[in-house]
């Protein structure tokens, strides 16, 4: 059983007591029923593939009181503060010994709580297809976890928690977070002269993959999007700046691309705020090649990118993260 496997674990055991102290009534998480399910897996890009395992798991997880009354909590705990700048939920990973079902848990808590992600979307008058292309990033991340690891399941559940929280929108190629100003990036922007200090709202750029070139015709539709979609259905938040924090953003990039390549014109437009100190290979890797995992040594140089993050680190070299800003 899914909960016996959860309680064996210490920081799953406490995190488990935790969601049991919640003193509010659950919220109904009614599952889809199983002819139901493919129609609403197939709207949130999952690959067609998976439908047929995630069917038969959902009547697993529905024959499962206890593991039922989880998603209860969860969806309960999820939606509370829908909405609202980082209070989303933030799911911890499964052990592997809860099997295929804990492996896709987080998604059916997803699935549960569709109908209070659809209610927030209304209530902020959010576009059908903005909503429908940014809840389809959760296809997008069951592709993922099935190029690393096989089969469905979700790798990083706390990022797709911030889609169907209403605090991450998918608009054109970048997805935009809604989030606020940190000190180390208000130090710099305050010291540009912007009348904006730590907590204010600004908007995260998030660069995804599968969506196609990022190219600078893409990024100028997209921040075009941002500012008409934010201006419109979030008028009681001002986001004067975009901020990114990213491996895209290390200045050392400049030694290996050239100046007219997407990646370098999408880092120009940035003022770099300031620059992790701490170096994180994985990245990189796992954005370029799908698998932070991969030994170096067997990594293709097929372009220009996958030749920069290569020759880099075989020559010694590590890659660090950036932090940026604009003025939107």
């Amino acid at each position: 059983m899914l909960l016996k496997e959860l309680r064996a674990d210490a920081r799953l055991a406490e995190w488990l007591r935790d969601l049991e102290s919640e003193s509010s009534a659950l919220r109904e998480a009614p599952l889809p029923e199983a002819d139901e399910l493919p129609d609403i897996l197939l709207d949130l890009a999952v690959p067609h593939e998976h439908i047929n395992e995630l069917v038969a798991l959902r009547d697993q997880l529905a024959a499962d009181p206890e593991a039922m009354t989880l998603l209860a909590r969860c969806v309960t705990r999820f939606v509370r503060d829908m909405g609202e700048i980082g209070k989303g939920w933030e799911p911890p990973a499964f052990p592997a010994t809860t099997g295929p079902l804990g492996r896709c848990f987080h998604l059916y808590v997803f699935i549960a709580a569709l109908p209070y992600v659809r209610a927030h979307h209304l209530g902020r008058a959010v576009p059908d297809d903005v909503s429908r292309r940014t809840l389809a990033d959760l296809g997008r991340h069951v592709s993922v976890h099935h190029r690393r690891a096989g089969g469905p399941g979700l790798l990083f559940p706390w990022w797709i928690a911030l889609h169907f929280h209403g605090e991450l929108f998918q608009l054109g190629r970048l997805q935009f977070q809604r989030v606020l100003l940190g000190r180390r990036t208000a130090a710099a922007v305050a010291a540009a002269g912007l009348d904006l200090g730590p907590g204010d709202p600004c908007l995260s750029l998030h660069i995804t993959d599968f969506r196609g070139p990022l190219s600078p015709e893409a990024c100028d539709r997209s921040l075009a999007l941002a500012r008409e979609f934010f201006a419109r259905h979030y008028p009681d938040e001002r986001h004067e700046i975009a901020v990114c924090d990213s491996w895209l953003l290390d200045p050392q990039l400049k030694r290996y691309l050239p100046a007219d390549s997407n990646i370098i014109r999408f880092q120009d437009r940035f003022h770099l705020a300031c620059e992790d100190p701490t170096p994180d290979d994985t990245v990189p890797i796992g954005f370029v090649f799908g698998d932070p995992e991969l030994p170096l040594d067997e990594l293709p140089r097929r372009n220009s990118v996958e030749r920069a993050v290569v020759d880099h680190l075989r020559g010694g070299g590590h890659w660090y993260g950036g932090r940026g800003w604009f003025v939107l």
